[in-house]
């Protein structure tokens, strides 16, 4: 009998990320995923007179294919999937996988996906022409990141992911506001101090539309206006499979000139791929109130209250601050005081101490306020 929270989960991906009409044409990719919550997802389509398309996918099929692919494969693969995604009106991610499947392809396959088809059928077409939104499902190896039991990590999972966005979105507002008055943003931590412009860029709020989970509001800095040192302070995943830890970051107008972390696979080789993976794409506060730890999965990792993420790579259209990449990597700096702390200034005025906002009109967001 299926868990009616995946009943919820699915209505609420239906109706309210995708917000599906009839006739509309809904995509679902599925990796390695439950077929009850697949199915769950379907029926709810069908309930809006809309048209359901699946594809299913192993992540060992997957990586089989990714060991041998090439540029004219890629190529090849782009222009099939290209134009089904031109047709979609709707699109939705699920994956149930080890986060380190892909941790023994050659880089330079990974470099090859990422730019003849992740960007052309995902970057450039899905994220800008339908609606979507993306989850990773449930899993042992999710529960084993999180340091959790199955049990404890399914309960947490759906918590997080069946929140009340609507209500989140009310609360970010103040923020939003807030950045598209600022100009100069200082950000202070141990090893951080980095500062840079977002003068006359829009602030996106994030409310369970694209992401699920969510909670985050972001920007975009001026390109050219970062500098000093930034150091992220949770592992993160770069898009070949490596972890890397303690990720440093030095910038010089806006350029990273220097990069560091503890891992095997040289970060530099990263931050090589174009001109634009040396510049910064995106600045985002992660405010959902119900994650407070990190677990290796930057759909919930990202959105980890008290945070922020400062991405080098390719900007989102929504902000588009003028650079462009194939890589786009969502760097993580936890500031709550387990974690160190930190400060982040705006114009000179202390908004947010040891992950807390202490201004009185962004209270609304610290967690005790929002849960």
């Amino acid at each position: 009998m299926i868990d009616e929270r995946l009943r919820k989960l699915a209505y609420n991906l239906i109706n309210y990320s995708c917000s599906v009409l009839p006739k509309e044409k809904v995509l679902i990719e599925a990796t390695d995923a439950d077929i009850n919550f697949i199915n769950a997802l379907v029926k709810e389509i069908y309930k809006k007179k809309a048209y359901p398309f699946v594809n299913l996918y192993s992540s060992q099929v997957t990586r089989e294919l990714l060991y041998g692919t090439s540029e004219e494969r890629e190529k090849l693969r782009c222009s099939f999937d290209l134009q089904v995604m031109k047709t979609m009106d709707a699109y939705i991610s699920i994956k149930n996988k080890n986060v380190f499947e892909n941790s023994a392809v050659d880089k330079r396959n990974l470099e090859i996906v990422s730019k003849f088809y992740s960007k052309p059928v995902h970057h450039d077409t899905r994220t800008k022409h339908t609606k979507w939104v993306i989850l990773n499902y449930p899993s042992c190896i999710a529960a084993q990141n999180a340091g959790m039991s199955t049990d404890c990590f399914e309960d947490y999972f759906f918590k997080v992911c069946n929140l009340d966005y609507s209500n989140i979105l009310k609360s970010m507002q103040p923020l939003k506001n807030l950045m598209e008055k600022t100009d100069k943003v200082r950000i202070i931590s141990k090893d951080t101090d980095l500062t840079f412009s977002i003068k006359n860029m829009p602030a996106i709020l994030c409310a369970g539309k694209n992401n699920i989970p969510d909670g985050e509001v972001f920007t975009a800095p001026i390109k050219e206006s970062v500098n000093g040192k930034i150091t992220y302070n949770i592992p993160i995943l770069s898009y070949t499979g490596e972890k890397h830890e303690n990720v440093s970051l030095t910038f010089k107008n806006g350029k990273i000139i220097k990069a560091s972390s503890i891992s095997k696979e040289n970060i530099n080789s990263i931050f090589d791929i174009d001109e634009g993976a040396r510049y910064v794409g995106e600045f985002s506060f992660g405010v959902n109130p119900h994650i407070n730890k990190p677990m290796l999965d930057i759909l919930f990792d990202e959105k980890l209250a008290g945070s922020i993420h400062f991405t080098p790579g390719n900007a989102y259209d929504e902000c588009d601050n003028g650079n462009k990449s194939a890589l786009h990597w969502d760097l993580i700096q936890v500031q709550t005081k387990e974690y160190g702390g930190g400060e982040i200034y705006f114009d000179d005025v202390l908004i947010r101490k040891d992950g807390k906002f202490v201004l009185d009109e962004l209270k609304c967001l610290n967690p005790e306020n929002l849960v």
